[in-house]
């Protein structure tokens, strides 16, 4: 786990304006910032991006948040990646796990890390290079519909005949960075003596692939001709895991969210093809199956994912296994659908052969993930006959098994409930599934805390806006919000150590980075914050400090009443009426004391 210390110390060094510039065109407008935001469409700017708090706000959508936050949400990385690439920026070093590890051996990690983005880059630039000058290869991107607008967006090249090109490319062309990326091959005799090094791509088409961060982490290869393999992949290295890694996610982020959907196929002309005929919202898995880490990428891009495969057996197949992946990923306010295309067709040759509207109406009748898991369960199995119910149910064990328990799957045990004549208890029971859905429940009762309001929700604003205020809290402050009650006062104090944790430097983004972590509950006011004018905080520490004040004075008056309805002897009520009425006129001196120093 990152220590919370170095979150807010990287989110002081950082600048937002400059991590959402990266990505977002913004304008200067009075003390903030303006542009269109990325996370919805609008014609009109209402994204600000405030470099006084170091927080992101949109008028339009509602979305905020801090520089870790905008990664998270634009580029779909990880909470780990998004630190590490921000931290990567301003040269600070991520405490990990791996910390044991010398100092001299992480920074030969990282420095074979650089050298390998900066081979995998120079070989692209190679391959664009030498698109522009290869006849046969553009003769054939232009025979499959594609302009040098597309091919230009996607940055595909071409590797030319040959069996050492990169050698004019690379200085070193035996330096063991090339073999580590992937770029090229050695080839060892039967005897182990001679080694023979020469280029992996050869005549084809290149496609490079990006991650997040628009870096190219590895080449997807295409023959012209009919060579095999057809499709010729980079390895495994320390930059590309294809299980992790989608085609074309770069480039389709904002398409994704401009359509709201995201399409997943199979290949790498099927995501350029679609583009190319207005469907820019593509991405493609890379040679493999479709992966829960590939589904957990998408739902970061969108709610709603579309599962474009082949109509062959290889398709459909593949279509199985993205169901298996995103059984696990599947809740209530997700939809994930199948779109099956004619066994003859891919994406691709679909929208060659029938157009674009053709395309977007086989996009609108995709299965959804309920019928399609309650079809692949029933198979060709007699339903009729008790045996094949029976085999139904075996076969749709695993897949319910795999769901968490949602309103969804219990609608998709009552469909197989229907299928093979039992009740949805039934099915249930005999799944074992995990917290039943269908049995009747009462609804948990809530939490004793009720939500802040008036006087406490004030404070709250205050010290989530102004962290270090929270450092002016001493015990009897703490002591005095149990005004608020036990819920109240458990949550003041839990944000008063939250904001003194992170010291006389902490910061509102600091501190709003943390409570998102620890769940929704101050989102709202977080979002109220956001988007106000920068509030003063001398201001904001007097209210706060007079408004404590007397709650303390409200508290010490309390315990005098209480104190003389006890019925203690006079002697036992002097001494403690002495100490409340001399915190009481000390009180009361500093409030004066304020007054007269404003």
């Amino acid at each position: 786990m990152i220590p919370q210390s170095f979150i807010a110390d990287l989110l002081n060094r950082v600048d937002i304006v400059d991590v959402v510039g990266r990505y977002v065109q913004l304008k200067k407008g009075g003390a903030n910032f303006m542009g269109l935001c990325p996370f919805h469409s609008e014609k009109s700017p209402s994204f600000t991006v405030s470099p006084t708090k170091q927080f992101y706000h949109c008028f339009g959508c509602g979305a905020h948040g801090t520089s870790i936050g905008f990664l998270i949400e634009y580029s779909g990385m990880g909470f780990v990646d998004a630190v590490k690439d921000l931290a990567q920026n301003v040269g600070m070093v991520v405490p990990e796990a791996d910390d044991r590890i010398p100092p001299a051996q992480r920074a030969q990690m990282q420095a074979q890390s650089m050298a390998l983005s900066e081979a995998m880059t120079r070989a692209c630039d190679f391959y664009r290079g030498q698109l522009r000058g290869a006849t046969e290869a553009i003769a054939y991107l232009k025979n499959r519909g594609l302009t040098g607008e597309i091919a230009a967006r996607f940055g595909m090249g071409f590797a030319p005949h040959g069996w050492d090109n990169l050698r004019a490319v690379f200085p070193d062309y035996e330096a063991v960075v090339l073999a580590e990326a992937g770029l090229v091959i050695d080839k060892v005799d039967e005897d182990g003596g001679n080694r023979k090094r020469y280029d992996r791509f050869r005549e084809r088409i290149m496609f490079p692939i990006r991650n997040t961060k628009g870096q190219v982490i590895a080449f997807g290869g295409r023959v012209l001709d009919h060579g095999e393999p057809k499709y010729l992949n980079s390895p495994e290295t320390p930059l590309f895991s294809k299980g992790f890694e989608l085609y074309g996610l770069f480039e389709a982020r904002q398409a994704i969210r401009d359509a709201g959907y995201v399409l997943v196929t199979e290949g790498y002309m099927d995501v350029v093809a679609l583009a190319q005929m207005g469907f820019p919202q593509a991405v493609a898995t890379l040679g493999t199956a479709c992966t829960t880490t590939h589904v957990q990428k998408l739902l970061r891009q969108t709610d709603n994912v579309i599962f474009s495969f082949d109509g062959d057996k290889a398709g459909r197949r593949a279509a199985r296994r993205a169901l298996e992946a995103s059984l696990p990923h599947v809740s209530d306010n997700k939809t994930i659908k199948f779109l099956f295309l004619p066994t003859e067709h891919d994406p691709d040759s679909y929208i060659r052969a029938y157009g674009a509207e053709a395309f977007e109406q086989q996009v609108h009748e995709a299965m959804p993930l309920s019928q399609f898991l309650l079809r692949e369960a029933s198979g060709e199995h007699d339903l009729s006959e008790p045996e094949g119910r029976a085999r139904v149910q075996f076969d749709a064990k695993p897949l319910l098994q795999a769901m968490a328990p949602s309103a969804l799957r219990l609608q998709i045990v009552r469909g197989l409930a229907s299928l093979t004549q039992t009740t949805p208890a039934e099915i249930e029971g005999l799944f074992e599934l995990a917290k039943p859905v269908a049995v009747a429940q009462r609804a948990p009762p809530k939490s004793g805390r009720a939500m802040p309001v008036g006087l406490e929700l004030q404070i709250i604003r205050i010290l989530v806006a102004h962290p270090p205020l929270s450092l002016e809290i001493d015990a009897a402050g703490l002591a005095a919000f149990g005004h608020f009650g036990a819920g109240g006062a458990e949550r003041l104090a839990q944000l008063v150590a939250a904001g003194q944790e992170l010291g006389a430097q902490g910061s509102f983004a600091a501190l709003a980075q943390h409570l998102k972590a620890q769940g929704g509950d101050y989102d709202a006011i977080i979002g109220e914050i956001a988007a106000s004018p920068e509030s003063d905080v001398d201001s904001d520490r007097a209210w706060m400090v007079g408004a404590i004040r007397q709650l303390k004075l409200d508290a010490l008056k309390l315990e005098l009443s209480q104190l003389f309805a006890a019925g203690l002897s006079s002697d036992e009520i002097g001494v403690r009426y002495r100490e409340i009425t001399s915190k009481q006129d000390q009180l009361l001196r500093e409030g004066e004391a304020e007054l007269s120093n404003r």
